[in-house]
């Protein structure tokens, strides 16, 4: 997480704060120590549920809300501007750089308007812990048709399956068969009971 920091300092542009969200079990002095910004502490609840804890903290304080992982590394200069202009003229976007990875196939990062979370009324679906979220937000974007992929934004994914980490005991853990699983079903049911209403939800007004 400390090098997320380093590299987000580097390549901001814009009025861009960085806010980093960790569980109150983790080793919460070696994080003060090596993150000198804001630093959240919440309770263990997955990722997914998380992201959902901090983006209703600050839907309504800032104009454009985005997600990275601790293992992602924006790489251009300027990459905060660019998203927040594609934003400015399409409030309900979903956007997302190329990560080195999954490229336009996957949103491993992405960003939205805070009026499209403030109408969808979650970051991301309730219930799905881990995997599948970066799946609904292609779905978000592709329903809604204002899904842009920035093939000149590198957000670099530090991910173990491209060889730039480790599989250790954190990367397991969520990458688990169980995990999947559970996750899919979430999803899945998602899609079968909520997206529509969703997207209905969102588009009329």
């Amino acid at each position: 997480m400390a090098e997320l920091v380093e590299a987000f300092a580097a390549t901001c542009r814009a009025d861009t704060r960085l806010i980093c969200r960790v569980d109150d079990d983790d080793d919460l002095d070696a994080y003060r120590a090596a993150i000198p910004g804001s630093l959240f502490v919440g309770p263990r609840v997955g990722l997914g549920a998380s992201i959902n804890e901090m983006a209703s903290t600050w839907v309504d304080k800032v104009d454009c809300l985005g997600f990275m992982g601790d293992d992602h590394r924006p790489r251009t200069v300027g990459w905060d501007e660019r998203i927040l202009s594609v934003i400015e003229k399409e409030p309900l976007g979903v956007v997302y750089g190329d990560d080195l990875l999954q490229g336009r196939n996957l949103a491993s990062q992405v960003f939205m308007g805070s009026e499209l979370v403030r109408r969808l009324g979650f970051f991301n679906p309730p219930g799905i812990k881990h995997m599948y979220i970066d799946n609904f937000w292609m779905t978000l974007g592709t329903n809604l048709g204002t899904l842009q992929f920035l093939e000149d934004v590198v957000i670099e994914h530090m991910h173990p399956i491209a060889g730039k980490a480790e599989w250790d005991a954190g990367y397991r853990e969520v990458n688990a068969q169980a995990v999947y699983d559970a996750d899919r079903a979430a999803f899945d049911a998602y899609l079968r009971t909520d997206l529509l209403n969703d997207l209905i939800r969102v588009t009329r007004r």
